[in-house]
C-alpha cells in the first residue's frame, strides 16, 4: 500500500503539472452546459439563421428533460472518450520511452502497485471531469427545460460512468503494449468504435456488450425499460475491467523482465 501511494500521488502531480485538473474538466464542463442551452435557444438560432424564407414560423417539439441530458451523454460519448484518450494516452508508453521505467524498476518495485496507482489516478481524473460536465448539464437542464428526477439522474451517471472506467482500463492495456502514444490513441478510438458500431449492428448477439452501458443510461433518462438486461452487461463490464488492469499488469511485467535480461 505504501508504493501504491507514493505512484498514486506522482501521477497525480503529474496530472497537475500538465494542468489536466483544469483543462480536462473544463471541456466536459462545456460539453454539458452546451447540451441544454443550444437546446432551448435552437429557436431563436434558427430564426437568426439569415437563410429562411420569409414569414417562416419555426415550431420544434419541446424535448423533455431527461431526452436532453441522454443527448448531452452522446456527446460525452464522442468527444468526451476523445479527450480521455488523448489525455491519458502516455501514461504508461510515455515514461517506457522516456526511460523512467527502467530506472523505477531497478529497484524492488510492486508492479501491481505501479499499474493499479496510474489505473487509480486516471479513474480519479475521469470521475472528477464527468462529474463537473454531469453536474453542469443537469443544472442548466433543470433551469431551461424542466426538472429532473435525482434517483434516475444517479442511477443513469453512475451507468454511464461504469463506460468511462471500462474505457480508461482498455487505454491503460494497450498503452502497455504499444510504445508510442500516437499509437495507443488511435488503437483505443478504433477498439472503441468498433465495438460500439458492431453492438448497435449486432444488438441481438451482443447484448451484453460493455457498450451497452452507454445506451442503458440514455433508456433510463428516457424512460424506457431495460432493466432486464441491465445485470449482464454490468458483470461483463466488471469483469472486462479486471481482465484489462490484470493483463497490463503482466505485460509491463513481462516487458521488463525482458529489458532486464537484455
Amino acid at each position: 500500500m505504501r508504493q501504491f501511494g507514493l505512484f498514486y500521488r506522482k501521477e497525480m502531480l503529474e496530472m497537475a503539472r500538465s494542468y489536466k485538473w483544469i483543462w480536462v474538466p473544463m471541456v466536459f464542463l462545456l460539453l454539458g452546459v452546451m447540451q441544454p442551452v443550444t437546446t432551448y435557444y435552437m429557436p431563436e438560432i434558427l430564426k437568426h439563421a439569415g437563410n429562411m424564407p420569409a414569414g417562416t414560423i419555426i415550431t420544434m417539439p419541446t424535448p423533455t428533460s431527461g431526452e436532453v441530458l441522454a443527448q448531452t451523454l452522446n456527446q460525452f460519448g464522442t468527444i468526451g472518450v476523445l479527450v480521455l484518450v488523448l489525455s491519458m494516452m502516455g501514461i504508461v508508453s510515455g515514461e517506457r520511452q522516456s526511460g523512467v521505467t527502467s530506472l523505477i524498476f531497478t529497484k524492488p518495485v510492486s508492479f501491481i502497485a505501479y499499474m493499479t496507482a496510474k489505473w487509480a489516478s486516471m479513474l480519479t481524473l475521469t470521475v472528477a471531469a464527468f462529474a463537473c460536465g454531469y453536474a453542469g448539464a443537469c443544472y442548466y437542464t433543470i433551469q431551461l427545460i424542466g426538472s429532473l428526477d435525482v434517483g434516475t439522474v444517479i442511477q443513469a451517471g453512475l451507468m454511464y460512468m461504469l463506460w468511462f472506467v471500462f474505457v480508461i482500463s482498455v487505454l491503460l492495456l494497450i498503452s502497455a503494449w504499444l510504445p508510442n502514444s500516437a499509437g495507443v490513441a488511435f488503437t483505443t478510438m478504433a477498439f472503441i468504435m468498433l465495438l460500439s458500431f458492431g453492438t448497435s449492428l449486432l444488438s441481438r448477439y451482443l447484448s451484453w456488450s460493455p457498450s451497452r452501458l452507454s445506451t442503458i443510461a440514455s433508456e433510463i433518462l428516457t424512460k424506457v425499460e431495460t432493466l432486464s438486461s441491465v445485470g449482464p452487461v454490468l458483470w461483463i463490464s466488471l469483469c472486462s475491467v479486471l481482465i484489462c488492469v490484470m493483463l497490463a499488469v503482466y505485460r509491463m511485467q513481462s516487458q521488463e523482465s525482458i529489458s532486464a535480461k537484455a
